[in-house]
């Protein structure tokens, strides 16, 4: 037998035999069958949903408390022109728990891990959302050799005032406390007797999230309703500030910036300042601070949205598309983005 054919008949008792254990954990665990594979992040496994073929590889980072399925508006067109993968961060649907705290430097060596065991090579197009636009741009600090392209959706910028509760805007890095970050994480075994108490069934899905299909707000109500996850998605929140601080601490040092990779940073037209004291000058403030993250590469185009709020990827997902289309262009012509 020639060694195609061993390596044709690996592939596909590699893939027979995730499908088995894909549909093994559904049953044990009264799940729905997740859509795409779960990958070893080193003791853990992560949910990866991977369509298209063609490279480089478009990866799409959620924003905080989101599942890898808010992304069905934007995913399907992607994988019309390249490969694009979208997970679920570790406790969050499909994916197991992960070490704490969780750190960036954690979730990214997590993803970076999941990523080379299911075969899917840099240098990779990140897109982040929201909070995975601070996960990117991490991603990029640690793997900067496999980073092609990113694109921003809507994500905030370190010194940028945001509502958190409360009448006035806040930092995200105001509320860091100067913890020191642990060494990173590289094995970890979930515990298989849950000591995290079941989430209050939530049926709630609120706007923007009501313009998914039918069959992804089941999901979504699923997944918001499990185990762990509100203690997952808090995790995240409980260290974020610390990770916002660094950022704007080590602003423009040339780690922390983004060399000459086509990137693309979408922002919404309006802040939501409205009716607010102070609201223009916050909203000048926003818009010059989302400019400021558009200029982390030399080879940037920033476009603002008129039509959505801050889920550009559920309220405009052409655009979005249209965006990881150009990066994508860029990076295989290798040519500068076209303003």
């Amino acid at each position: 037998m020639n060694t195609l054919k061993i390596n044709i008949l690996i592939f596909c008792s590699q893939l027979l035999l995730t499908c088995i254990v894909n549909f093994a954990y559904s049953q044990v665990n009264n799940n729905p069958l997740p859509p795409g594979i779960l990958v070893d992040a080193g003791g853990h496994k992560l949910h990866l949903n991977i369509q298209g073929k063609g490279t480089p590889a478009v990866l799409l980072e959620n924003g905080s408390g989101d599942f890898s399925f808010v992304w069905s508006l934007v995913q399907p067109g992607v994988a019309k022109f390249t490969k694009v993968v979208a997970y679920d961060r570790a406790g969050y649907a499909w994916s197991e728990r992960g070490p704490t705290p969780r750190t960036s430097r954690q979730i990214c060596f997590e993803l970076h891990t999941a990523l080379h065991n299911a075969g899917i090579k840099g240098p990779y197009i990140l897109v982040g959302q929201s909070f995975g636009g601070f996960l990117v741009r991490t991603f990029a600090r640690y793997y900067p050799n496999e980073v092609a392209g990113i694109v921003l959706v809507e994500a905030v910028q370190e010194n940028e005032r945001i509502f958190m509760g409360g009448d006035s805007p806040k930092r995200i890095r105001d509320l860091a406390t100067g913890k020191t970050e642990p060494a990173l994480q590289t094995f970890f075994i979930p515990s298989s007797t849950s000591t995290i108490p079941p989430e209050k069934f939530d049926s709630t899905i609120e706007p923007p999230f009501d313009r998914l299909p039918g069959n992804i707000k089941k999901l979504q109500i699923w997944a918001q309703s499990q185990d762990g996850y509100r203690s997952s998605a808090g995790g995240e929140m409980d260290w974020s500030p610390e990770d916002v601080a660094n950022m704007y601490k080590h602003r423009g040092e040339a780690s922390y910036m983004l060399g000459n990779i086509p990137l693309i940073v979408l922002t919404r037209g309006s802040g939501g300042y409205d009716g607010r004291a102070d609201s223009a000058k916050l909203e000048s403030e926003r818009l010059m601070l989302q400019g400021e993250l558009a200029h982390l590469s030399s080879n940037n185009k920033h476009i603002i949205d008129k039509n959505s709020g801050h889920n550009i990827h559920l309220e405009d997902p052409a655009i979005v598309i249209n965006a990881i289309r150009d990066v994508f262009i860029a990076v295989k012509i290798k040519r500068s983005l076209i303003k």
